[in-house]
């Protein structure tokens, strides 16, 4: 087998180290204040298992690039390079690389919740449950 270069948690640590990390109590009031827009980069299938943060935007980590760039058919208008962002995951591994990639295409003010949405949960704050979409029926 031939050995990595990099590793997915290496380059989420490296990551780290270049981006704002917001504990959970941080980000708690930050979205209290009403400071910032929240978003949740994990998997749908993520949200309707274990629910997510209330208020918390969902933009997940494979589509995120397009939903934030206005010049893709996929864009989101809750993006803007202005605006506040703090992003989570499960553990904020994919919240680092992603809150990294969001300042390389130009967002100046984006940080990112350290420990992700486990240490949310462990810290007892609320979680707000997501209803399964049939998108048969779309």
């Amino acid at each position: 087998m031939t050995e990595l270069r990099r590793t997915a948690w290496g380059m989420a640590e490296e990551a780290e180290r270049e981006i704002e990390s917001l504990s959970v109590e941080e980000t708690h009031a930050e979205l209290e204040e009403g400071r910032a827009t929240l978003l949740d980069i994990r998997d749908v299938r993520e949200l309707w298992l274990e629910g997510t943060i209330a208020g918390a935007k969902h933009a997940p980590r494979g589509m995120l690039e397009f939903w934030a760039d206005p010049d893709t058919k996929y864009h989101r208008d809750y993006f803007g390079p202005e605006r506040r962002y703090v992003l989570f995951c499960n553990e904020a591994g994919r919240s680092a690389l992603a809150a990294k990639r969001l300042a390389e295409m130009g967002f100046e003010d984006v940080a990112h919740l350290s420990g992700g949405f486990t240490a949310w949960q462990e810290a007892g704050y609320p979680v707000e449950t997501v209803e399964q979409r049939d998108y048969e029926s779309r």
